[in-house]
């Protein structure tokens, strides 16, 4: 993919149209919204990440909300998902404040970027396989890009692991075979990527498992606000990050 930086390839992933599926669905959503949010203008675009571009720690979730990210244009921001990450960024000192609200808010993450596998708002949260391959080069891309400065990555539930593992072979580094299985509190470390025989200064990264953020697991209690604490205090410690320990 012939891409310059970071911010040039966000400005492509915004007009993508390569899923049928996907854009009928996120347009619809922009059309006919929820009745909360029936003042506002939805986004109803793919989605890019958030976050600088010389970030050491990357976080990568699933697809946008429906009438989350795909009505604000910013991951994880407007939804319960997202109060969830952004609380817990905030607790660990990794972000300006706990909440995200609008693409606007003045919300600024400390050496972190947020992204996903896929784009587009997909129906029921399930993109099919065959749109999740679609959007795999996007997120190559952006590995590539980051590669210099990127040292650490928290994968949000089993389906963004299952896609970022190819992905991340794509962008050059060294996935164990058989592929490592989905758990939280797991963790790995992909081999430095190489070019032309010689390994890169970037290095090898450390690659951790977490429960997504999802109502599912934060209304049940299988993620607990402080088991996302833990797993980002590791990974940010493992992107040389410094972190700040919570009271609660």
């Amino acid at each position: 993919m012939d891409v310059g930086g970071l911010a040039e390839l966000d400005g492509r992933i915004t007009g993508c149209r390569a899923c049928p599926r996907l854009v009928e669905w996120r347009e619809e959503v922009a059309r006919t919204k929820r009745a909360a949010f029936a003042d506002e203008t939805y986004w109803g675009r793919p989605v890019p990440g958030f976050g600088p571009a010389d970030a050491s720690l990357l976080i990568v979730g699933l697809a946008p909300a429906a009438h989350g990210a795909n009505r604000t244009g910013r991951m994880f921001t407007g939804d319960r998902s997202g109060d969830v990450l952004y609380a817990a960024l905030h607790d660990v000192g990794l972000a300006s404040k706990g909440t995200a609200v609008s693409a606007d808010d003045g919300l600024e993450l400390y050496g972190v970027r947020i992204t996903s596998p896929v784009r587009c708002a997909p129906p029921a949260n399930k993109p099919t396989p065959d749109e999740r391959d679609a959007c795999r080069p996007w997120l190559v891309r952006e590995l590539e890009l980051l590669r210099p400065s990127l040292r650490a990555v928290v994968v949000l539930g089993a389906f963004g692991w299952q896609a970022a593992l190819p992905a991340f072979a794509a962008a050059g580094w060294a996935v164990p075979r058989p592929r490592p299985a989905f758990a939280h509190g797991a963790r790995l470390t992909l081999g430095a990527p190489l070019e032309s025989g010689s390994p890169l200064a970037s290095g090898s990264i450390e690659l951790f498992g977490c429960f997504h953020v999802s109502q599912r697991n934060t209304f049940t209690g299988r993620l607990t606000p402080e088991m996302l604490r833990e797993v980002l205090r590791a990974a940010a410690d493992a992107a040389g990050l410094p972190t700040k320990s919570y009271p609660g």
